[in-house]
């Protein structure tokens, strides 16, 4: 099959994104990274501004502050947002971000499976109601500032420093290198992940999980899947 061929909307997409950023009207957003098993954005939202109360029918998603502040409202109730706070996203669950913080706020969005299109705008405040996914009309080109996570390669963890935040890509073999982690950070798996001695996974691609969860996690499941890569968060010192 056409690896663009996206069979929810019954289209292809002319590109993937990896060179273009995506012009919202609550600021922007673009790419970070992509495999098989989950997709990584990077939005800027700017102050008072929010994206629209929106649901993904067929992807599960996760969210990071990495810096500012912010409010994720869902249609019963409100969640503030501190730098390093998180928050899974069931599928089907409406929601909105807004930012709190006179600066905007820096979010980190992950989804697994892979579907920008999976998209359905309840409410919107810059009357997007009903509306899919934007075209490619809103996407101009990448700024050299822009963000994009490699793999790490030969075993060597990836350190980027951005968004007041430290960024820490590495392939993990053994449940044992959680073990060894002292502070109180957040773990983003990219490939793979924890699994059941059975086989079912714990937590794997697509999944931000707190490292104290983690550490009781793997009182229990101590099997990792072959080439499981992950991102350390946390702040800068």
């Amino acid at each position: 099959m056409d690896e663009n061929w996206i069979p929810s909307v019954g289209k292809k997409r002319k590109m993937r994104y990896q060179n273009n950023i995506v012009k919202k009207p609550w600021g922007y957003e673009y790419l970070v990274y992509e495999n098989d098993e989950c997709a990584l954005w990077f939005l800027y939202i700017k102050h008072n501004h929010r994206t629209s109360m929106h649901c993904h029918p067929n992807k599960t998603t996760g969210l990071t502050l990495l810096d500012g502040a912010a409010t994720v409202s869902f249609l019963s109730d409100d969640y503030g947002l501190d730098p390093m706070n998180k928050i899974m996203i069931r599928k089907g669950l409406f929601h909105s971000t807004c930012a709190t913080d006179e600066r905007g706020a820096w979010v980190f969005e992950i989804e697994t499976p892979v579907d920008k299109y999976d998209l359905v705008r309840l409410r919107d405040s810059y009357g997007r109601e009903g509306k899919p996914y934007e075209d490619e009309s809103f996407e101009y080109p990448k700024e050299d500032a822009c963000l994009w996570i490699e793999n790490p390669t030969d075993n060597k963890p990836v350190v980027h420093d951005f968004a007041n935040s430290k960024l820490t890509i590495v392939k993990v073999s053994s449940v044992d290198f959680f073990r060894n982690i002292s502070k109180e950070v957040n773990i983003m798996f990219l490939q793979g992940g924890i699994i059941t001695e059975y086989g079912i996974n714990v937590a794997g691609a697509g999944d931000v999980v707190s490292i104290k969860i983690i550490k009781e996690l793997i009182e229990v499941f101590k099997d990792i899947r072959e080439e499981t890569i992950v991102m350390v968060m946390e702040k800068n010192d």
